[in-house]
């Protein structure tokens, strides 16, 4: 069994013979960037610190000759060779180095969808070069020339080849940027955003059962962690606790069943706080009826986001239940008072 390193932060993977360093990252749970998977488009360019690999058929554009001799590599392709294959990925805590922010990054509304009485779902790509972000973060939204402010909103979704990005929406009242994305905002419009920003994104090498904890509009960045992660093979249990006001107020509910039909290792609960809940389930605020669904989390990474208060609440219950600071992950929304 051969072996990876990734510096800065010293973690050792096992390799089995003839995988790719992309499999093999993926599967324990490392959002390496890629696009082709053939050795055509550079995404996944790593510069290897020592060690021996078989780099297999790639294209010359996607790597240059340059970046050949300074020891870079395609790690859709690269297959370890020696023992050890020692590449620079990561930081020194194991986090992904994050990318740099793009501003004014033009995209068009390709969709605008009514989730629940106050949540929309807003679908943009791309009309020039794709951000490139890791599950979790965030990017910012409005239009100041018309008295619109930058609002921070959560991606949606996992990267994806074509550069879409999905958000969700709450509609705050007292703000003015969340009404104009509900109210003036249509499908086909243009609209700048800038991003992605963020560090909701936790350590992608614990090897721990995941508990996410999420209420609104919070469900966006739990729903990008959650498909990035089961989408890569990941064998840890993984439970999805989500608090609504009333079945009215479930968000894609449908698609989270469908993911717990096709993820065994998934499972998704919700809790009523202002409605019994006629099926039978769970009824209550999450500190109150968590303690009755997992009594213990020392050894639990858990990713809790939505309002401050509802944060706030979950993370009081969840240190109660033993969950260590180190693997508690949170995002806070805070409501647009301008």
């Amino acid at each position: 069994m051969k072996k990876i390193i990734i510096q800065p932060s010293g973690k050792e993977i096992a390799c089995p013979s003839g995988e790719t360093v992309l499999s093999v990252l993926e599967k324990q749970g490392y959002a390496l960037p890629n696009n082709c998977r053939a050795g055509a488009c550079g995404e996944c360019k790593i510069k290897v610190l020592s060690g021996e690999f078989d780099q297999g058929f790639i294209m010359d554009m996607a790597l240059s000759q340059e970046d050949r001799d300074l020891g870079y590599g395609l790690m859709c392709m690269a297959k370890p060779i020696s023992d050890v294959l020692e590449i620079e990925f990561g930081t020194a805590d194991a986090q992904p180095k994050l990318f740099p922010p793009i501003e004014n990054s033009w995209h068009i509304v390709t969709d605008k969808i009514q989730r629940t009485p106050n949540l929309i779902e807003l679908k943009l790509s791309p009309l020039g070069q794709s951000i490139k972000y890791w599950p979790g973060q965030y990017a910012m939204i409005g239009d100041e020339a018309s008295g619109h402010p930058l609002r921070p909103y959560s991606i949606a979704n996992p990267p994806r080849s074509d550069g879409e990005l999905s958000f969700i929406i709450t509609k705050e009242p007292n703000g003015k940027t969340s009404p104009w994305i509900h109210d003036e905002v249509n499908i086909g419009d243009n609209i700048k955003i800038n991003g992605p920003y963020g560090t909701f994104l936790g350590d992608p090498s614990v090897d721990t059962p995941i508990l996410c904890l999420a209420s609104g509009s919070g469900l966006a960045p739990i729903l990008s962690l959650l498909n990035a992660y089961l989408s890569r093979g990941n064998k840890n249990p993984v439970t999805l606790l989500f608090s609504a006001k009333t079945k009215a107020d479930l968000l894609h509910h449908g698609k989270l069943k469908y993911l717990e039909s096709r993820y065994v290792n998934f499972k998704y609960k919700y809790t009523l706080t202002q409605e019994s809940n006629k099926d039978g389930g769970l009824e209550g605020r999450i500190d109150k009826v968590l303690p009755l669904l997992i009594p213990e989390l020392s050894n639990y990474s858990v990713y809790i986001a939505g309002g401050v208060s509802f944060v706030g609440s979950c993370k009081n219950i969840v240190r109660e239940l033993g969950a260590k600071d180190e693997l508690v992950h949170m995002e806070e929304y805070f409501a647009q008072q301008v």
